[in-house]
């Protein structure tokens, strides 16, 4: 299935919490989700009851949409995950939060997610000094993450650099907010990325 491309908002509506996806609106309190906390649709605000499958398979489905993947990618990464040594679910959301257009939404250089791949894929961002714009990539322990010379005056970056005082930024990025740098310094511990996602139901969805 190919990455999700509709309204964003109809997505938190749906599976009912916040997925960041809409960036100075949800710091606002002005998302979808706050206006109407219900599915969209005719028969949105009716709560059905959900099977086993379909709370696992929601999980996944919130999981996509939060970090803009798609399904084959969404795979790949459960795949890693699971060759890995220690707990699949934790590789799972470790690996995805390594990956490049994620890191740059860490560092606060974009306030969504999809605003950081398009950073990303338009050759705005440096890793190491070099030109990158593979937004999958997986950054790796004590990388530079920097916005290029032009980009740095970029009006929707300083202002998401602003935004960024208010959202905070992780505990595994050192950020020069200044001179528009970040270091990946660590990996992140499980309990540190704050995600409304239950990874334990993706491992038993895939595990089938």
């Amino acid at each position: 299935m190919a990455r999700y491309r509709g309204p964003v908002e109809k997505l938190e509506r749906r599976f009912g919490v916040s997925l960041a996806l809409k960036g100075e609106r949800r710091l606002a309190g002005k998302s979808a989700l706050d206006k109407r906390p219900y599915a969209p649709g005719q028969h949105g605000q009716r709560r059905g009851k959900i099977s086993d499958y379909g709370l696992q398979l929601r999980e996944k489905q919130k999981a996509k949409a939060m970090y803009g993947v798609s399904e084959k990618q969404f795979r790949s990464i459960f795949v890693e995950a699971n060759r890995l040594e220690g707990n699949t679910g934790e590789n799972l959301i470790q690996l995805i939060e390594r990956r490049l257009d994620n890191v740059v939404y860490r560092m606060g250089f974009a306030t969504t997610r999809r605003n950081a791949r398009q950073l990303v894929t338009h050759g705005h961002i440096l890793v190491d000094g070099k030109r990158l714009d593979i937004p999958s990539y997986i950054v790796k322990a004590g990388q530079k993450i920097e916005l290029k010379e032009k980009t740095k005056s970029n009006p929707q970056v300083v202002r998401a650099l602003d935004l960024s005082t208010q959202s905070g930024i992780v505990a595994w990025v050192d950020v020069d907010k200044d001179k528009k740098f970040g270091i990946f310094t660590r990996y992140p511990q499980r309990e540190e990325v704050v995600i409304p996602i239950e990874e334990r139901l993706i491992v038993e969805l895939y595990s089938k």
